[in-house]
């Protein structure tokens, strides 16, 4: 391997991490087409888990701190818990290439709430990006035009949005625990605690136990537990260890990029003029937001 091409690796790495974070708006819009989204995120949750089973005997070396108890709490319920509830009606009701230029907002309220409960700095700029981007999520909402694959844009983008605000909630937790954890034993807690989370739901008469397997959907859900939990992680995780923080959060913004092309390649689905311009204005925000140096946790592992 050549000295360019390694210096090349973490870039590479964390490139194929966006796509395949993108890639999970489109299997779960996959995985929806055969199974109750309660039964899809469960799927997903518990798959995650057995991927992780086998780090058991490394993470009961770790020494636990009970006054961190709450935040690992907060960090599960914001994500996946409250999350994925969010995300699966989003994705019931608008199409991924939407939902995923909903994602692009997810920096900017990170800072958001970093400034309002960490008491971080925010700057007038990144203020008049994040209202730019959070009008242009607004207009590609009120853009949208109702179609099969996406029968209420506007309440499934609200939604989408809603989920944002709780992975911006993780990303804050994540913060205060990552000094003293592992990722890879934050990530297991996640799916961990989700599995035992989304599990009730299997129970409740309008959900149950899947009592049939189609190919393709059940195909979507070991693809989300695995190349997206684990594998998305293990891209990430090895990028950002050979590349400063601050500029892999930069290639967050590839995964609305990425939802909108794979949107239309696997989907079909189809943007309008008006909601090419609303994107524009998205990323135009997202920009303006930024162009400074700042760090900011980019998105959660566990999508």
């Amino acid at each position: 391997m050549t000295e360019k091409t390694r210096q090349m690796l973490p870039f590479i790495s964390l490139i194929l991490a966006m796509l395949l974070w993108a890639s999970s708006f489109v299997a779960l819009k996959l995985a929806f087409r055969g199974y109750h989204p309660m039964q899809v995120i469960f799927g997903r949750m518990f798959i995650a888990s057995l991927c992780f089973v086998v780090f058991i005997p490394a993470f009961r070396k770790i020494k636990w701190r009970r006054r961190d108890l709450k935040y690992l709490l907060i960090m599960a319920i914001c994500e996946p818990c409250l999350y994925f509830i969010f995300e699966a009606k989003a994705l019931e009701l608008t199409s991924a290439s939407q939902a995923g230029m909903i994602t692009a907002m997810l920096p900017l309220l990170v800072a958001i709430l970093a400034w309002s409960v960490l008491k971080e700095k925010i700057t007038r700029q990144t203020l008049t990006g994040f209202i730019l981007a959070i009008l242009g999520a607004c207009w590609l909402s009120l853009a949208s035009e109702t179609t099969a694959d996406a029968p209420d844009p506007l309440l499934g983008n609200f939604c989408e949005f809603l989920a944002m605000v709780c992975a911006a909630g993780y990303t804050v937790a994540l913060k205060h625990l990552s000094d003293h954890y592992p990722p890879l034993f934050l990530t297991a807690f996640q799916a961990f605690l989700g599995s035992v989370f989304f599990f009730p739901f299997l129970l409740m008469p309008s959900v149950g136990i899947p009592g049939h397997l189609e190919t393709t959907p059940f195909l979507a859900v070991v693809y989300l537990g695995t190349f997206i939990t684990f594998g998305a992680y293990a891209c990430y995780n090895f990028g950002v260890s050979r590349v400063p923080a601050s500029q892999a959060a930069g290639f967050v913004n590839l995964i609305p990029v990425f939802g909108v092309l794979l949107g239309i390649l696997v989907l079909g689905d189809r943007l309008n003029t008006e909601q090419w311009l609303a994107c524009g204005l998205v990323f135009c925000g997202v920009w303006i937001s930024s162009r400074r140096k700042v760090t900011v946790l980019p998105r959660p592992a566990i999508t």
